[in-house]
């Protein structure tokens, strides 16, 4: 994603909005022109700095955390056939329980700090990265693997040498989900508990009806997600590389 199309894209973005508030002559309690809501992100700044801080450090962690839990998935269900049949089917079964419906359980069990949001974050993107990565271990052209174990290379020689380079562009594509997905997960679980973060400021501003500062949080978590998949992006394309031996 080049910087020229998300300039573009905002542009388009801010543009229909503001044609949306005009044609439809909402008061600004109810949807907040664009000027509005820059000039509350202006006065806000240091209120909405400080949540913003929060809830990105949630993402990270999450990001961290969840990635090397779906890599490490996605190698074991590439190397062992007995956790393929085993693990396989588990997987697939949690996705038909709504991530979103285990957020008040987190927040039980592991209270109203920064672990439940990173949990909900890590459960939110553990999935697509895993399948992802899985996928591109399991698509490895069979001529090199039969090339690799003619000239003698054992399974872990096979998988870092042969499998895991050929899987790098299908891991950075779970990785882009993966940018767009955190911040989600950790927003959700501010929603249902939390004293710090953009998903509390949300909240505060919606219950005090400060309409004007809910929808700043909101383009603030936003631009957080966008530059999120942007390095993301940046960091996949250089795996990538690196693993071609670029």
């Amino acid at each position: 994603m080049r910087r020229l199309d998300i300039l573009m894209a905002l542009v388009v973005g801010l543009s229909v909005w503001q044609v949306i508030v005009w044609l439809s002559g909402v008061p600004h309690f109810i949807l907040p022109a664009p000027g509005r809501v820059a000039q509350t992100m202006f006065e806000s700044r240091e209120i909405i700095w400080e949540n913003l801080l929060v809830t990105a450090w949630e993402v990270a962690l999450g990001l961290v955390i969840g990635t090397g839990l779906g890599v490490a998935t996605a190698i074991q269900l590439a190397l062992s056939k007995t956790a393929e049949r085993i693990m396989l089917p588990i997987l697939v079964f949690t996705q038909a329980v709504p991530v979103f419906a285990l957020a008040p359980v987190l927040t039980l069990w592991l209270g109203y700090g920064i672990a439940s949001k990173i949990a909900m974050a890590v459960l939110i993107i553990y999935f697509p990265v895993t399948s992802a990565f899985y996928d591109g271990l399991r698509a490895t052209p069979r001529g090199m693997v039969d090339l690799a174990r003619v000239m003698g290379a054992s399974e872990t020689r096979l998988l870092w040498r042969v499998r895991v380079p050929h899987a790098v562009p299908s891991l950075g594509t779970g990785l882009r989900l993966a940018a767009v997905y955190a911040p989600i997960g950790a927003v959700i679980g501010e929603w249902v508990g939390a004293s710090k973060g953009l998903g509390y400021l949300m909240l505060l501003a919606n219950g005090r009806a400060k309409i004007d500062l809910m929808f700043a949080a909101l383009v603030t978590l936003a631009c957080l997600t966008v530059l999120l998949h942007w390095g993301v992006g940046k960091l996949a394309a250089r795996l990538d590389r690196f693993a071609r031996g670029g």
